[in-house]
């Protein structure tokens, strides 16, 4: 039995060299663990917690923000409000799916969420959803103790 020593150039090495992919392979994930949190970024707000359902969507939601201070970000950028409703009309996930979602900061004054809504119907948004947290804390009965006058259970007395 002899042993080739593979200077004879007669026969081709016919094995993958598999050093060089597992190397591009290593940086590709030391690279996406690096980049992959910075993708994460979004608006500080924060939202209202109610009990709701998941709503799953692959492709990820066109989500609208309202932050704190009353800026508007568009998926993740921020727009001026003079800008919003030529932005929406020029996005093609609004023009291919004509929803959009909004999330806003709970403590923001109800006009502040129904103008951005307004601005999104006149743009051509057909379904405006809003994003909540879900969470079991909130408590109706919670909610009735902050009503200003008798709670609505209790009998009148009129003399």
């Amino acid at each position: 039995m002899g042993m080739s020593s593979g200077g004879s150039g007669d026969e081709l090495n016919s094995e993958i060299n598999v050093t060089p992919l597992v190397d591009v392979m290593l940086v590709l994930l030391i690279i996406f663990m690096i980049t992959a949190p910075m993708m994460n970024t979004g608006v500080d707000i924060s939202l209202p917690q109610v009990t709701a359902q998941n709503v799953e969507d692959p492709e990820g939601k066109l989500v609208l923000s309202i932050s704190p201070e009353r800026k508007v970000f568009l998926g993740g950028t921020q727009v001026a409000w003079s800008e919003l409703e030529a932005k929406l009309k020029a996005n093609e996930r609004v023009k291919r799916e004509s929803e959009l979602y909004v999330e806003a900061d709970k403590d923001l004054p109800y006009s502040v969420v129904i103008t951005v809504m307004a601005v999104a119907k006149n743009a051509g948004v057909q379904k405006v959803m809003m994003l909540t947290e879900p969470s079991d804390t909130l408590q109706l009965s919670e909610l009735d103790k902050t009503l200003p006058g008798p709670p609505a259970s209790a009998p009148s007395t009129t003399p």
